[in-house]
Order: structure tokens, then C-alpha cells, then sequence
């Protein structure tokens, strides 16, 4: 499918919108539940989910929404869908009840498998990323004109710019982190990261631990119509609604593809990918 910019631009203003949902929960005492994967839930994720869903719905007809706080279809349903929405409403629900400002909403389309449309939106900041396959990667900030993103390539002897989760760090990214050499690392939560890659902040962030695919598909599509890659352990780009299964394998997201990141890998247990 051809992407036009004012379908990108109308899912930023949702993802913009959803996030005012959370802005508003934000600014209160409120409180948190546990999913029965043992992960938070707040009354933002649900408010925002809802504003996504409603906002979604006149943009594609006919094209389902697969969000982490709406129910799952079964894969022999999942698999027929060419085209569909993934969303992850509040990405970063631990860095929301730790106010720390590092959550994000992400919305993204998938076209045979592939994130072809990201839109990544950071309330507390009021400034965002978004992206699609013909149109190009921008940041934004509100009031701001947006400006387009891409990612860097490392020089000789540069040092290495690594991002790594604020709240689930391996003893695998250690092992990772040692073999770069020359760098220095900044913890963060969220897609943050992967957009801190995009825009050429960061060189990489290896992510060798749990996560599931509305986590990373808008912040693939920034990143890769930036210019960067986000791939598996075996360095193939990571694909969407291929399996029962919505965990992702671990990943390596990076900027120079001249790079040799897979060197840096250390053993990984067999369940990895």
C-alpha cells in the first residue's frame, strides 16, 4: 500500500490525543493493578487505549487493532490479516508509576508483517517521533515545526553510544555492553530507545530479554525509514504476526549496519529467538 502523510499525520494527532488521556491520570494520585502476567495496569493505559481505538477507526476500513489491553484474537484469525493496527498504549507502564516521564504511546501499521507506520508519542515531554514507508522520520516537539531523523554512522574510533532498559537489565546486555569497547551507556525506559537510535543519539540498544511485539513495531518503523535496522540475533529484521506467540526474540537495534554488532554477542541461552 502506498502510505499518504495525512494518514501519518492523522495517527499523530491520535497518538498526541491518547496521550493527553494519560496527562490527565498522570497528574493524580492514582493507583496500579496487576495483569496476569504479573505487569502493571493503570487506569491511563486503559484511557488511552479507548482514545486510540475510537481515533483508529475511521482511518482504515476494516482493518483490526491488535492492542495490549484488548482481548487477543486467535492466531488461525491473526494469521489472515494482511493489514492491521498494533498498538501498545502506555509503553513504559513502570517509568509511568516511577513519574519519571519515560513512557510513551505507540501506534503502529502492519502491512505483511512488516511496521510500514510508527508513530511514537512521549506525553511528559510533549514531543514525539513518527514515520512512514514514501513519506520519511521525524521528531517533533509541540509548537515546533518537526524535523526529519536519521541515524549516524560511526567513524573510526568513535566512541560508541549504547542504550539499555532502565528496569530490565541482563546479565545478557552486560555480557553485550563489555564487548563494545570504547562506549558509554545511557539507561532508559520505553521505546525511547530505539528512537534515540533513529534519530542518531545512540548507536545501539540491545535488548536480550522479553519483550512483545506492540513494545517495538512503531519504533521499528521510525527507526528503519531513519536509516538504522531492528533485527533478531541472527541479524534478520524482526516480522510481525508470524506465529501464536506475540513475544518477540531478543533484538539488536542499531544505526551503522557497516557495524559489526553480532561480534559483541555473548552466549545466549537456547529459548533466545
Amino acid at each position: 500500500m502506498t502510505i499518504k502523510q495525512e494518514l501519518l499525520e492523522a495517527v499523530n494527532r491520535i497518538g498526541r490525543e491518547a496521550g493527553q488521556k494519560i496527562l490527565e491520570i498522570y497528574a493524580t494520585d492514582f493507583g496500579a493493578e496487576e495483569k496476569s502476567d504479573n505487569s502493571p495496569l493503570t487506569a491511563a493505559d486503559m484511557a488511552s487505549h479507548e482514545a486510540i481505538l475510537a481515533g483508529l477507526e475511521p482511518l482504515l476500513e476494516n482493518t483490526p487493532v491488535l492492542s495490549e489491553e484488548s482481548g487477543l484474537a486467535d492466531y488461525e484469525t491473526r494469521k489472515k490479516w494482511s493489514r492491521y493496527w498494533l498498538v501498545d498504549p502506555l509503553d513504559g507502564t513502570k517509568e509511568f508509576i516511577k513519574r519519571n516521564g519515560e513512557f510513551t504511546v505507540n501506534i503502529a501499521l502492519i502491512q505483511d508483517h512488516r511496521p510500514v507506520l510508527g508513530v511514537v508519542y512521549v506525553p511528559a515531554k510533549a514531543m514525539g517521533y513518527y514515520a512512514a514507508e514514501g513519506v520519511g522520520a521525524f521528531r517533533f516537539e509541540e509548537g515546533q515545526k518537526p524535523v526529519s531523523i536519521h541515524v549516524r554512522r560511526l567513524a573510526p574510533g568513535q566512541p560508541i553510544i549504547a542504550v539499555a532498559s532502565r528496569s530490565h537489565q541482563t546479565p545478557e546486555v552486560a555480557g553485550f555492553l563489555s564487548k563494545l569497547g570504547d562506549h558509554e551507556v545511557t539507561s532508559m525506559g520505553s521505546s525511547l530507545k530505539i528512537c534515540l537510535v533513529a534519530e542518531g543519539l545512540a548507536d545501539i540498544y540491545p535488548r536480550l530479554g522479553p519483550t512483545c511485539e506492540w513494545d517495538t513495531a512503531a519504533a521499528q518503523a521510525v527507526l528503519e525509514i531513519a536509516g538504522g535496522q531492528l533485527t533478531d540475533t541472527d541479524m534478520a529484521p524482526l516480522r510481525y504476526n508470524t506465529k501464536d506467540s506475540l513475544l518477540n526474540p531478543y533484538f539488536l537495534a542499531f544505526g551503522d549496519a557497516a557495524h559489526n554488532w553480532s561480534d559483541c554477542l555473548p552466549d545466549l541461552p537456547s529459548d533466545a529467538s
